[in-house]
């Protein structure tokens, strides 16, 4: 497994305190169950931390918007996610892609309806 640091932008931004590193391991060297299933967990593991984060920065938008909540939607923006994630995960596809980020998207707008 190497470590790589996920940095979705080129620049240097000022909002991020440092990268997160994930190993991410070359699917085609994993040999046992045990090993899948560490990296699996491993990789899980950051997935969670980046959705906690994204989260609250979702609701940071959430009150930032004129009208917030699920009312203030925007398919606009969404496809924009959309289409710029299935750039990064071309073997996932849009549709899927699709499926995950409206489940994202809803579960952060749930989340911010309770703060």
């Amino acid at each position: 497994m190497d470590d790589h640091v996920i940095d979705p932008r080129s620049h240097a931004d000022p909002c991020v305190a440092g990268g997160l590193h994930v190993p991410l391991p070359d699917a085609a060297g994993l040999a046992t169950v045990e090993q899948a299933r560490a990296a699996i967990d491993a990789i899980d593991a950051a997935l969670a931390t980046l959705l906690e984060h994204r989260a609250a920065v979702a609701g940071v938008v959430q009150r930032l918007k004129p009208v917030g909540g699920f009312a203030g939607r925007n398919p606009g923006r969404e496809e924009q996610i959309v289409a710029a994630m299935a750039e990064r995960a071309p073997t996932l596809g849009r549709e899927r892609i699709a499926r995950i980020m409206n489940t994202v998207i809803e579960t952060g707008l749930e989340l911010s309806e309770t703060r």
